[in-house]
């Protein structure tokens, strides 16, 4: 997954329209509510302000608005772009003047998609992504005299990391994190290493 670090815009003309899609980085609704606030005050005389969103690593929210266009020719076009592209924490709005001329649900629907593919397209020219890694955290809870055999599976696991190891009285928990594809595989090595026991996922 990636999440973009500066302001990215786009814009071209379809059949009169014009279309100018931005991507800005918003971590919360608050910085998202923000930043369409300011967009709206400053493009007043714009036909609409359409958007999508995504949040979270790994993506816990997300959300589109057709702001008065027919309902999924735009807002859901553009954060299926999003979607495609891995791109997180960030709001993408594409604003439109319409121009006359009436573009039909297949016509908005490629309006909104180049929209976003544009700006996208600018981003990765601009080398304006950070690479976040998605990860889950597993913990795992032996008694004290077979605190070793967690480590001994993680070992086998170059990429899954120690975050804390803490004992309480005859019991010992381990708390790890990995990348979420691994989790079948660790939880069968588990299950073989310490003949029955389980992982506890967050």
């Amino acid at each position: 997954m990636r999440r973009l670090k500066e302001v990215v815009s786009h814009r071209f003309r379809e059949k009169a329209s014009v279309f100018l899609t931005e991507l800005h980085p918003a971590r919360d609704g608050a910085e998202r509510a923000a930043v369409l606030a300011s967009l709206r005050k400053r493009d007043f005389d714009a036909t609409h302000h359409c958007s999508a969103w995504r949040e979270g690593v790994p993506v816990t929210a997300s959300g589109a608005d057709d702001d008065g266009e027919p309902s999924g020719t735009a807002g859901r076009p553009m954060l299926a772009v999003l979607e495609g592209a891995g791109a997180t924490d960030l709001i993408a709005i594409c604003i439109r003047w319409y121009g006359g001329t009436k573009l039909g649900t297949g016509g908005l629907v490629r309006a909104y998609t180049e929209g976003v593919q544009g700006a996208l397209a600018e981003a990765d020219g601009r080398g304006l992504w950070e690479e976040v890694k998605v990860l889950r955290t597993g913990v795992i809870r032996v008694p004290a005299a077979l605190a070793h055999l967690p480590f001994a599976l993680l070992g086998a696991f170059p990429d899954a990391a120690l975050v804390e190891q803490a004992f309480e009285g005859e019991w010992a928990t381990l708390r790890f994190e990995c990348p979420p594809e691994q989790c079948p595989t660790l939880d069968h090595a588990w299950q073989e290493r310490s003949r029955g026991g389980s992982i506890a996922w967050d």
